[in-house]
């Protein structure tokens, strides 16, 4: 693929201050903060899932593997990422702020309004590194495998942002068992291998996939002394546990009936565990439910069976990924590389809410998919469910809401950092955002995250590294303003208070103010008893939103609505010759319609 003249010029800035400067070198055995040869970089992001449907963090899901990483690690009670999957996997790789990547929001639900503004451009910009091109530099061998959804565009892909090989799929989701989109948005499932279209195989199943696919592209750069010595950074983005939630019938069996009691005692375990584990205080107020959601007790037998089935692939399909995860690390010892190698495990966001058997129109989506809605055969192939938004907001317990949202339930979730020089079986407290993770890396192998020139975009996150090494107390004081937007659903933290809006369908567009300390679960809104508090962090807010770009949505904007708006347009993108047929046919049928018509009068 050509290079730019923009990434000529970084190229010779890059080589010159390598040669002015002693840096990281592949032949090298150059040593890291940890005593050892520079260590492998792991980093695992899970879909969807939020806080506590990872076993570490008090699941129900049997996830040894993660398990095994968080008891030899440190884990992170107060970690937040984004609402929604590409804005936070942007600042994950980049380490800066979601507006300033140009991954502002998603393209499903991108205004009109908004389209190719500064920060919503829906690719990661000119300027824009990500911690692959930074390793890289730095003599690391890099890979990606799994979702990507960041552009599919050769300047948009992997390859082009500092990925040696991979195998990535540009979309939000996609089947986990056949190469075929889950919803009309996309034309089909467009996975790319390094810059070029690519077809998956017959025996595919994500999680597997995206672990033998890892293995296949570190083992065969092991053939040659100097690229064996080199140390790898591997990115895997798994589908677990996007819609559809699917995973083969072994898994799923080890959760049928633990969820026959439904949604509301769920919520209820969920958060006693997290007093009992220290996730929130004792006592702290169990948040309601999201308005006019289902009442467990009222939904028939069969609705019954069908939703606590659900929920059972659900936990099926983390034990899959888990499972798939031990391979990859029962590989890493076998070659002696797992006790050199530093693992970062994440997610996205909060739980899925969208519940897709019940959208207007998906009968027809079904039937011209071939995707069925059985219970005896749930999560297996040809399947499409969903847990919806009341298994979603019993998972994100103790937290308020879910995905989309930001109200904790869609943006405070589970991070665990595992590996040479971290301390073992520890949980941090302190606030760390999802643009911390880069220069956390950077950090942890004593590379400079300093721009090398003014076109260069400045990392906005900070490094964990003081604050798991008891260095330091907080990563943010208790007086810092530390702001998140997405879609015009906003929070903003400073110390013990949290500031929140939320739009329609389960926001109401007002502002909110809450002691997460006290009130972890946000049931208490203190906007009306805390005025000056409120307008100081509003004033907070419009200081972060002008500093990033962050732009406000246009009047009566509805998420929903947005989704289905550009969903019709790029129906008309992908499938414009047979709507034109569609017309054509209309067109000359209507004449003949009207002229048997009028004979029938006459």
């Amino acid at each position: 693929m050509p290079l730019t003249f923009t990434r000529l010029k970084k190229s010779w800035v890059l080589l010159l201050s390598s040669l002015a400067t002693v840096s990281f070198a592949a032949t090298e055995n150059t040593e890291s903060v940890t005593g050892k040869s520079q260590p492998n970089i792991v980093v695992i992001v899970v879909d969807d899932a939020g806080l506590m449907d990872f076993a570490p963090f008090g699941g129900e899901a049997n996830m040894p593997s993660i398990q095994q990483l968080a008891d030899q690690g440190t884990r992170f009670s107060e970690y937040r990422t984004s609402p929604l999957c590409s804005p936070s996997r942007a600042m994950l790789l980049t380490g800066i702020d979601n507006h300033r990547t140009g991954i502002a929001t998603i393209p499903e639900v991108l205004p009109r309004e908004h389209k190719n503004a500064p920060g919503y451009s829906m690719h990661l910009e000119p300027g824009v590194k990500t911690i692959a091109d930074r390793l890289r530099d730095n003599g690391y061998r890099t890979y990606m495998t799994g979702k990507w959804h960041l552009g599919s565009r050769v300047e948009d892909l992997p390859v082009s942002h500092g990925f040696d090989r991979s195998f990535a799929l540009d979309a939000s989701g996609a089947d986990n068992w056949e190469q075929k989109s889950y919803m009309p948005y996309y034309d089909t499932a467009p996975w790319f291998e390094d810059d070029k279209p690519a077809t998956l195989p017959e025996d595919f199943y994500s999680s597997a996939f995206i672990v033998d696919k890892m293995i296949d592209y570190i083992a065969a750069d092991e053939v040659t002394t100097e690229r064996q010595e080199q140390p790898f950074f591997a990115y895997m983005a798994f589908q677990a546990i996007h819609i559809p939630i699917q995973a083969p019938r072994e898994f799923t069996e080890n959760y049928e009936g633990l969820y026959d009691q439904g949604w509301h005692v769920l919520r209820e375990k969920r958060w006693q565990k997290a007093q009992a584990l220290g996730l929130i205080p004792q006592g702290a107020p169990l948040g309601d439910m999201p308005n006019n959601l289902r009442d467990w007790n009222v939904l028939s037998n069969d609705e019954r069976r069908y939703y606590s089935k659900a929920m059972a692939v659900n936990a099926g399909m983390l034990e899959a990924m888990d499972h798939h995860i031990g391979r990859l690390m029962e590989w890493l010892d076998k070659q002696g590389k797992l006790e050199n190698t530093l693992f970062v495990v994440t997610s996205d966001n909060g739980p899925e809410f969208n519940d897709i058997v019940n959208t207007p129109g998906i009968g027809l989506w079904y039937a011209i998919s071939g995707y069925n809605r059985d219970i005896d055969s749930m999560g297996e192939k040809g399947s499409l469910v969903s847990i919806g938004p009341e298994w979603a907001a019993a998972a994100a317990s103790p937290n308020s809401k879910f995905k989309f949202y930001s109200n904790d339930g869609g943006i405070r979730v589970p991070l665990i950092i595992s590996g040479p020089g971290i301390p073992q079986g520890k949980t941090q407290s302190s606030l760390s955002l999802v643009t911390d993770i880069t220069p956390t890396l950077l950090d942890y192998l004593d590379i400079s995250a300093t721009p090398l020139s003014q076109e260069e975009v400045a990392i906005t996150g900070r490094s964990l590294l003081p604050v798991i090494q008891d260095e330091a107390k907080y990563t943010y004081g208790p007086d810092e303003a530390v702001g998140l937007e997405v879609a015009g659903n906003i929070a903003l933290f400073k110390g013990q208070y949290k500031l929140t809006r939320n739009l329609p369908p389960y926001g109401d567009g007002n502002w909110q103010l809450f002691d997460i300390h006290a009130d972890p679960g946000e049931s208490n809104n203190l906007a009306s008893t805390e005025p000056m508090i409120l307008n100081a962090l509003k004033e907070d807010y419009k200081t972060y939103a002008t500093s990033v770009g962050a732009l406000e949505m246009p009047e009566n904007y509805h998420s929903v609505d947005q989704i289905m708006i550009n969903t019709y347009i790029k129906l008309a993108q992908n499938h414009w010759v047979l709507l034109l047929v569609g017309a054509s046919g209309v067109l000359i049928l209507l004449p003949l319609l009207l002229i048997r018509r009028r004979n029938k009068v006459n």
